[in-house]
């Protein structure tokens, strides 16, 4: 009986952490890199393109909307200067410039790197009313945009890590992101 209600405390602490804020300075970002499949352009893929492009980790997060454990994910408390693109497609999303952590466990930005690259839909999954983000280009689920972020838009955006790869500023332009 202790169980199952230790296992529901554990889901809705996971589901509810994305939900604490903080705030902190930044900048707006710059635009996407030249290079860039530009806003708008969409990128359509079966399910068994989607299934040997990503890892098992990536598919169950970026196609089947899954979330990564808080504190886990590789870029929750990565500090590199650069942009942050889709895990699933490449294209930008956020730049080191608007992340701050959060204190959630997943790396947390103020805004997209360009209007047209996030797309937001009403969640409402487990009982709770959300804004969940994905990837404008792809389609593939990122995260959940929060009210409580840090000036100057008040935004969080609550992002896996797994939906993401890093690409180093001093090679952007010059080709594809680290995983």
């Amino acid at each position: 009986m202790l169980r199952p209600l230790l296992t529901t405390a554990a889901v809705l602490l996971t589901l509810t952490a994305c939900n604490r804020g903080q705030t902190a300075p930044g900048t707006p970002p710059p635009a996407a890199a030249p290079d860039d499949a530009p806003v708008g352009e969409r990128l359509n893929l079966s399910e068994d393109e989607w299934k040997k492009r990503l890892t098992p980790e990536q598919f169950h997060i970026l196609r089947e909307e899954g979330t990564e454990r808080a504190f886990t994910g590789h870029l929750h408390d990565h500090h590199g200067d650069g942009i942050y693109r889709c895990a699933a497609c490449g294209a930008p999303l956020f730049d080191s410039k608007t992340k701050f952590d959060s204190g959630t466990g997943w790396p947390s930005y103020y805004q997209p790197i360009e209007k047209g690259r996030v797309a937001e839909k009403k969640d409402t999954k487990y009982g709770m009313v959300r804004v969940e983000v994905e990837c404008a280009r792809c389609g593939g689920h990122l995260g959940h945009v929060f009210t409580d972020g840090p000036a100057p838009t008040g935004l969080r955006y609550c992002i896996n890590s797994a939906s993401l790869s890093f690409q180093p500023r001093a090679e952007v332009g010059k080709g594809k992101a680290k995983k």
